[in-house]
């Protein structure tokens, strides 16, 4: 992701079609190291793309992917046909309060800034 992101930067920066040296540059300034096989590759498959055109490709990719979120969803009225009544409808409330809780927890126990 950091040679991704990276790249996005320098083309943000200004240039259409960023180098080695420029995505190179860009993680050295923020102290992080590029490895050179994963470059090559990545710069390989976007050269002469427009990384606009990819973005929207991958975008399109995106929309057709399941988000994961039907599974819980489709369990409680399978419960509740099978004729649990309002034991199973108090267990998932239940259940999202707890959801809820977890993702209040932003910082996940550390902070990106320290």
């Amino acid at each position: 992701m950091k040679l991704i992101a990276a790249y996005l930067l320098a083309h943000l920066g200004g240039k259409p079609s960023p180098t080695a040296a420029d995505v190179k540059n860009i993680l050295d300034s923020v102290g992080a190291e590029a490895d050179e096989n994963k470059l090559e590759s990545l710069l390989a498959e976007l050269k002469g793309k427009d990384i606009t055109e990819v973005i929207a490709c991958g975008r399109e990719k995106f929309a057709s992917v399941p988000s994961g979120g039907g599974a819980i969803a489709g369990g409680a009225p399978a419960a509740a046909a099978a004729g649990g009544g309002a034991a199973p409808a108090a267990e998932a409330k239940k259940e999202e309060k707890v959801e809820e809780k977890e993702e209040s927890d932003d910082d996940m126990g550390f902070s990106l800034f320290d």
